[in-house]
């Protein structure tokens, strides 16, 4: 399921995408083929606009009469949105590479691309606030984990995993996470992550000694 599906579905929002996904419309031809009124759609219009799902890209004159009607598409940045091939595709890559490359190469070549992806700024504050921060990432990127104290550090818990299909074509997949994390908290994180069965993040920040 994509994230356009599992946040609209079959929603009103959802069948606005839908058609303005198969080319340009006004709010009025939106209106007729939803039989919703103009109101109606404009209301849901301006909440899609909010999240970036469409985009006003112009006007035009409807009838020959009247005010110019503004006209509506997909913006450009939601494409990736309603794609279901950027997992499989992206497990089927780690495999194929896997199979080439030794572990140690797979983990050092996981810890580059990591590397690539780790935000230009490290996080500051305590080393929890910088954990909690670490956290927040991978929830922004599709996780869903928490902090928790351990022996003298943080763990970072997660409760499924947002890359669980590359995870499970290429277990070496966490290290790159691992190498997010420690760049977003300047600190030594280590990966010991659950990959018994669906994989589930665990992520330890020992408190530096």
């Amino acid at each position: 399921m994509s994230v356009w599906e599992r946040e609209y579905g079959a929603t009103t929002r959802g069948h606005i995408v839908t058609l303005l996904r198969g080319g340009e419309r006004s709010v009025d031809e939106l209106a007729t083929e939803l039989g919703l009124t103009d109101n109606a759609v404009r209301a849901h219009l301006v909440i899609l606009l909010r999240e970036q799902l469409v985009e006003a890209i112009g006007v035009r004159r409807e009838g020959g009469v009247g005010k110019p009607a503004s006209v509506y598409a997909i913006a450009p940045g939601a494409q990736p949105l309603f794609s279901r091939a950027y997992s499989p595709l992206l497990a089927a890559l780690l495999a194929e590479l896997r199979t080439h490359k030794t572990p140690d190469a797979m983990k050092r070549l996981l810890q580059r691309v990591g590397h690539r992806m780790a935000p230009p700024e490290t996080a500051t504050g305590s080393l929890e606030t910088r954990v909690r921060a670490g956290s927040n990432l991978l929830n922004e990127l599709g996780g869903s984990t928490d902090v928790a104290r351990e022996g003298d550090g943080f763990v970072i818990r997660g409760h499924g995993c947002p890359l669980s299909d590359a995870v499970v074509a290429c277990p070496e997949t966490c290290r790159a996470v691992e190498q997010i994390l420690t760049a977003v908290t300047g600190a030594r994180v280590v990966e010991s992550c659950d990959r018994n069965g669906p994989p589930n993040c665990h992520f330890r920040v020992p408190t530096p000694g």
